[in-house]
């Protein structure tokens, strides 16, 4: 092959690529924002396995709920979802959330005990990959993994194994693990979207290999139903999400600082929660700040 040839053969090779990537982009961000409108959703859990033969599995967990998912930033490398509870299609209740960040090297893996260590990942690891960034109800951290959506033979998956705290429906009745190995899959259906989980709860301490005390299969089942149904989810995010973003900008500030993160767990008696969620539109930035600040151990 002469030196013309070779030119012309590298150059379409590098289209094909770049064709390929942008082909791939799209569909990975179409397969996010698929998780956006209105669901009921079904949570179902069940222990499996335990390595110690005296154990007792615990009763399986089931429960349903009315779902909101708002998109609340579509940019070139970064979505964010905000999920909303409706209940009784007039109560609402601020839910977890999840930023997507493409390529991203910085984020804050659970470590136990209200601690997140600070990770910056090379950028040769994280090539196509997306971050699932997944926060509390207020805004503080949560879990955290980055992992490549896979688009093949009619499916649109994500997976990734994280650490993470006590679920919700566990952290305040149960003191026997204090780290949950989170094994995540997301995957978009055709009735709406599914997040399937391969649990493991360990006794985690500084210095030691982590202990399995059980295995867990997890389905959350989202179903898409007509968006009407979130009405009141939809018109208690328009009212309030200046102050959730208040909020978030001072979180921004926190995560920011790139170093190892700490968190108290009750301040005078209260979750950082109980204090935000009376707070108002009208509150002030600086309010947000100094308040979320208090539960900040390592200033």
């Amino acid at each position: 092959m002469n030196f013309k040839n070779l030119l012309l053969t590298s150059v379409l090779m590098a289209a094909t690529s770049v064709g390929f990537a942008q082909k791939n982009l799209k569909e990975d961000k179409q397969a996010i924002k698929d998780m956006c409108g209105c669901f009921e959703v079904t949570f179902k859990y069940t222990e499996t396995f335990s390595p110690e033969i005296d154990y007792e599995k615990h009763y399986d967990y089931t429960a349903t709920a009315l779902e909101w998912a708002e998109l609340i930033k579509d940019e070139k490398d970064e979505i964010s979802i905000q999920h909303l509870l409706v209940l009784n299609d007039t109560m609402v209740i601020k839910h977890w959330r999840q930023d997507w960040l493409y390529e991203n090297t910085k984020r804050y893996d659970f470590n136990h005990d209200n601690q997140w260590t600070f990770v910056n990942m090379n950028k040769k690891d994280v090539k196509g990959q997306w971050t699932q960034n997944v926060y509390q109800v207020d805004d503080s951290p949560r879990y955290s993994g980055s992992a490549t959506w896979i688009h093949a033979d009619g499916r649109h998956y994500w997976n990734n194994t994280t650490s993470s705290p006590l679920p919700r429906r566990e952290y305040s009745k149960r003191s026997d693990y204090n780290v949950m190995m989170r094994g995540n899959q997301v995957e978009i259906t055709k009735e709406g979207w599914l997040h399937e989980q391969d649990n493991e709860k360990v006794i985690r301490e500084d210095g030691k290999e982590d202990v399995l005390l059980v295995q867990e299969k997890g389905y959350n089942i989202y179903k898409k139903v007509d968006d009407e149904q979130c009405k009141a989810g939809k018109d208690w995010w328009a009212s309030n999400k200046g102050l959730w973003s208040k909020v978030r900008t001072k979180w921004s500030d926190v995560y920011g600082r790139d170093k190892n993160l700490a968190l108290e767990e009750k301040v005078k008696g209260q979750a950082l929660f109980m204090q935000l969620f009376p707070m108002d539109i009208e509150t002030k930035q600086a309010k947000i700040d100094s308040t979320v600040e208090e539960y900040v151990k390592n200033k």
